[in-house]
């Protein structure tokens, strides 16, 4: 991977950052207990602790993704970047432009 393409998947994943970072904000908000005082009906109610649980995954996700981007910002210089954790061959640079966080290759991620 030559430095033009390095500095495209920077710039890539600090944007995939940023917008994970407001996206676990809005989540956060999603996730706030309900409290009893509500006036709410028992439906109602229902699918607003339904909605939380929803929300409380997509919330693990985003900060495990979050975590994985951190870690691949700072590893893209290193000359290990790009290569499978796995079987150690070169991930195709169109993998890590979609999930800059990878570190497996394909065929490996499926094992």
């Amino acid at each position: 991977m030559d430095q033009i393409d390095k500095d495209a998947l920077r710039q890539k994943i600090i944007t995939k950052i940023e917008r994970t970072e407001r996206k676990i904000v809005d989540l956060e908000e999603m996730t706030r207990p309900i409290g009893p005082e509500n006036a709410i009906g028992r439906v109602s109610r229902m699918d607003a602790i339904n909605n939380k649980s929803v929300a409380d995954a997509a919330l693990r996700t985003a900060r495990g993704q979050l975590a994985k981007l951190k870690v691949a910002l700072s590893k893209i210089d290193r000359p290990d970047f790009g290569i499978c954790a796995i079987c150690e061959q070169p991930i195709p640079p169109a993998r890590l432009l979609y999930m800059p966080e990878s570190s497996r290759c394909v065929r490996c991620a499926e094992r």
